[in-house]
């Protein structure tokens, strides 16, 4: 069975993905932003689980988790799930993009990332420029660079598979209880890649367990090399190190 480490894993999509993988034998290890989501997590399944807490918002406490991860050993699976929607452009920066950023950087490597991504993220706009001086993102520019980190880092960064998971249109409190598509949806495709060792996928988006096309926009190589360099001066933290 597989050891897996799952981002903003106290309710919904992170919650629902690390009950399908616990449900399946393999190990998770649980992520809260604070102690109450951390008692949710307890309460739900009433067994002893491990329960990282950190906000993501904070990158103090971003790397503090790194370190607490490092010391639990080598993991299989990391899936970056953490993710705002309502919130100051500055918030959804931090947690969207450079937390992922910072744990990607920091995190012994596994044998696969996954990152959550969005069908909103082809009304991304990346104006790198402005990103410097304001250092924020709406949420679907957020899921444009999301991608544009899992492709960079499937390039760049050797022994470790990272791929991109657009969920759907899920019912969530963050998205929407009319939306169409279940919890279960939303979190099978995660759950089937960090399942199934024989999978050698990288550099690919998913959509409900296919392989499926995303913006030509964040195939521009050149940006996302330019990207990582901006992340690497505002966190302090290399990816390659």
């Amino acid at each position: 069975m597989s050891k897996i480490f799952i981002t903003g894993s106290s309710d919904g999509i992170g919650l629902e993905t690390a009950r399908q993988l616990v449900s399946l034998g393999h190990e998770v290890v649980f992520h809260a932003k604070d102690k109450q989501r951390a008692m949710q997590i307890k309460a739900y399944f009433k067994i002893d689980v491990k329960i990282l807490i950190a906000d993501l918002n904070n990158l103090d406490e971003t790397k503090i988790l790194a370190d607490e991860l490092n010391l639990l050993g080598g993991f299989d699976t990391i899936i970056h799930n953490a993710g705002v929607l309502n919130e100051d452009k500055k918030t959804i920066f931090k947690v969207n993009v450079l937390a992922p950023f910072v744990l990607t950087a920091l995190i012994s490597k596994p044998k696969q990332v996954l990152y959550i991504g969005s069908n909103m993220h082809p009304q991304g706009d990346i104006d790198l420029e402005m990103l410097k001086i304001d250092q924020a993102v709406d949420y679907s520019t957020s899921k444009l660079m999301i991608l544009m980190l899992g492709l960079a880092a499937s390039r760049v960064l050797k022994d470790t598979r990272f791929n991109i998971v657009d969920p759907g249109w899920v019912k969530t409190k963050m998205a929407n209880y009319n939306a169409p598509d279940s919890l279960e949806d939303g979190s099978k495709t995660q759950v089937w890649l960090a399942s199934n060792e024989e999978l050698t996928f990288n550099g690919k988006y998913f959509y409900h367990l296919q392989e499926t096309k995303y913006s030509s926009k964040a195939d521009d190589i050149n940006l996302q090399d330019n990207l990582i360099k901006f992340y690497e001066e505002i966190s302090g933290v290399d990816l390659i190190n």
